[in-house]
């Protein structure tokens, strides 16, 4: 006579560690070569900025207006761009005079610093003043992948709604500085940006937060100023201990 079902217990196998090895050995090695990577921009002396965020959240306008005023200025800027398929955000700032590199990633959904260091070989580092990288539009994998930035910029536009900050706490609790952008749109979409306020306080207690619109220019000399401003702090804490010349 069988057991009835109740009784029955059912062995619940136990897998091996496998995934868990396999992701810790990725992000080890891909840790050591942001840390080369690191070195290597400040060899150069070139400031590198990582832009995450959902798709469509804005990051190629904004990027292509950043890279025109910082060349109006005489900035030196290129920038290498992640997506899975097509070539089209390179095009786009390729228009504005400045160098830049589509990466190709297929079906990965973030970059990593090998693909990194392969799109900017051939490049001379030390004729540029700043590097952008725009990463794959994702609001997960990109946290987990140093890729040897020195600021890691978020944009979070108006149009997702106020509880992003919430939902992805991760991305944010990596970032350096979020941008609330398509700002412009905010009264169109009914933005609540009180809310969106506090839900970011709450998800990073005295977070660096700009509200910008890359198309009608709101925000965007604050949003530069920042930049050039990190820019110089990082040299000349790059110059802290070295020796005057002789």
């Amino acid at each position: 006579m069988s057991e009835p079902p109740s009784a029955r217990t059912t062995a619940i196998p136990t897998l091996p560690p496998r995934i868990l090895e396999v992701r810790q050995g990725l992000l080890k090695a891909n840790d050591l070569l942001a840390r080369e990577l690191r070195e290597d921009f400040a060899r150069a002396g070139v400031y590198v900025i990582n832009l995450v965020s959902g798709p469509g959240a804005g990051k190629t306008e904004l990027l292509a207006r950043t890279m025109t005023v910082l060349r109006e200025r005489g900035r030196r800027v290129a920038a290498v761009v992640g997506d899975l398929a097509t070539d089209n955000d390179a095009r786009r700032l390729s228009a504005s005079g400045a160098p830049a590199r589509q990466i190709i990633t297929g079906t990965v959904c973030h970059l990593e610093a090998r693909m990194v260091r392969t799109a900017l070989e051939g490049w001379n580092l030390a004729e540029l003043d700043y590097l952008f990288i725009e990463n794959v539009g994702n609001l997960v994998c990109p946290a987990s992948f140093d890729l040897g930035e020195h600021l890691r910029v978020l944009l979070f536009p108006v149009t997702e709604g106020e509880d992003k900050p919430l939902k992805y706490p991760t991305l944010i609790n990596s970032a350096d500085v979020t941008v609330i952008a398509k700002y412009d749109l905010a009264e169109a979409v009914g933005f609540d940006r009180a809310l969106a306020r506090r839900n970011l306080e709450e998800a990073r207690p005295g977070a660096v937060v700009l509200e910008v619109s890359a198309r009608t220019g709101r925000g965007l000399e604050s949003w530069i100023e920042l930049l050039e401003g990190r820019r110089r702090d990082r040299g000349q804490s790059g110059m802290a201990g070295k020796a005057e010349p002789s």
